[in-house]
């Protein structure tokens, strides 16, 4: 296929081409001619994206309706974005998780990172959950969940159609079964030593969040013989992880009944009911409960949902991240460890270590930082964008 085949969009001279050849994966709607021609271009269209001086940069997928304008698909020209070249890149990203894990359980596809801009992926066994974030990727679904089945061995897709990065694309929000069928119950998923129970249907986002694996991990590994606090659980994350590796005990904080439910489903498949506790409510409300009734923990962490997840909430969201660390700090016992976690695009490295020092400085405590963690290495980043490593872990000994 020849580049006359496709439409094509080109760059402003203020455009940044210099950037895009060397890796940066998309073109900003204010970088481009918005003539009427690409206006009108049906969002998920596949076109030519080229420099100011008509010279291409590569095949993109094109949404007039995002502020992402042109998502890079591919920087040959003439490539075809078909079944193959789709089974090209799910081989790849099978290759690096059939390296790194034993079993079929992880993050398969992690958009831009690997090749399939706003697609995002993440295995359990034979089921797989698919959030298709991009205009171009809604539109060739198709083709995407034939490669995904055949490449994968996968015979059931979930379809999540939800979530911010849709609406900010002007994609319908739906959840469906794409391929096969849904299953009936909580997928269980072995994990650290742990088991969780993902619900894929109805749970957060795909149903677990596999980032966290390695800090997971990082924390488990000082939790033996300890009193556990397990602060904005989702179903059991960290917790479960520590009673894996012997914590004497871990109670777990969360607003949805649902997910403390699945994490008392994953405590029992572990055999570790009696050590494991939950308690529904609002986390900044039970750690000043528990602030008042004295308790104490040789392990905190808090792994809050995305409090600044814009530039724009920023400021807000520092402050409650530090907010946080203050009402954590007072339940952590002395030379204990207190974990504080930030999904936040927004919120850098920086920005948020200096709120959680701010925050335990207020509680009275003083703490050393002893681990800084990231995201599983199923997450790889794209290093030309600074917000997909979006996910900090900072380990605090106080």
């Amino acid at each position: 296929m020849t580049d006359d085949l496709f439409p094509t969009v080109r760059l402003l001279p203020k455009g940044d081409a210099r950037a895009i050849r060397h890796g940066f994966p998309w073109a900003y709607a204010n970088e481009l001619v918005m003539d009427r021609r690409t206006k009108k271009l049906d969002p998920g269209t596949l076109a030519v994206l080229q420099d100011a001086e008509r010279k291409p940069l590569g095949v993109v997928g094109v949404n007039p309706l995002s502020k992402i304008t042109c998502r890079i698909l591919d920087r040959k020209v003439g490539t075809k974005i078909d079944y193959a070249w789709f089974v090209a890149k799910f081989r790849a990203a099978l290759a690096h998780r059939n390296r790194l894990y034993p079993d079929p359980f992880y993050r398969l596809i992690h958009a831009e990172a690997d090749g399939l801009p706003g697609v995002i992926v993440d295995r359990f066994g034979d089921t797989a959950v698919i959030q298709p974030n991009a205009a171009w990727a809604d539109k060739l679904l198709p083709t995407i969940l034939d490669a995904l089945c055949d490449v994968n061995g996968i015979t059931n897709v979930i379809v999540n159609g939800t979530g911010r990065a849709r609406v900010l694309e002007g994609l319908d929000d739906r959840t469906e079964v794409g391929r096969g069928t849904a299953p009936t119950a909580p997928i269980p998923v072995p994990m650290n030593g742990a088991i969780y129970m993902a619900d894929v249907m109805g749970g957060q986002k795909t149903g677990l969040f596999f980032d966290q694996r390695p800090n997971h991990a990082f924390v488990a590994g000082l939790a033996k013989d300890a009193k556990v606090l397990d602060v904005f659980s989702h179903v059991g994350g960290f917790g479960l992880a520590a009673l894996a590796n012997g914590a004497a005990s871990a109670l777990a904080v969360d607003g949805s009944q649902d997910a403390l439910a699945l994490a008392a489903k994953g405590a029992a498949a572990m055999g570790v009911s009696d050590k494991f506790q939950k308690r529904k409510g609002d986390a900044f409300a039970v750690l000043e409960e528990l602030a008042k009734e004295g308790a104490r923990f040789e392990v905190v962490v808090c792994d809050p949902p995305a409090f600044a997840p814009s530039k724009k909430a920023l400021e807000s969201g520092l402050r409650a991240y530090e907010r946080v660390a203050r009402l954590a700090a007072l339940l952590v016992a002395e030379g204990g460890y207190l974990t504080l976690c930030s999904c936040s695009h927004a919120a850098d490295l920086t920005k948020f270590r200096n709120a959680s020092a701010r925050g335990i400085g207020r509680s009275g405590r003083h703490g050393q930082i002893i681990h800084t963690g990231f995201a599983g290495p199923d997450h790889p980043l794209t290093p030309h964008l600074a917000e997909s490593g979006y996910l900090k872990s900072l380990v605090f000994r106080l």
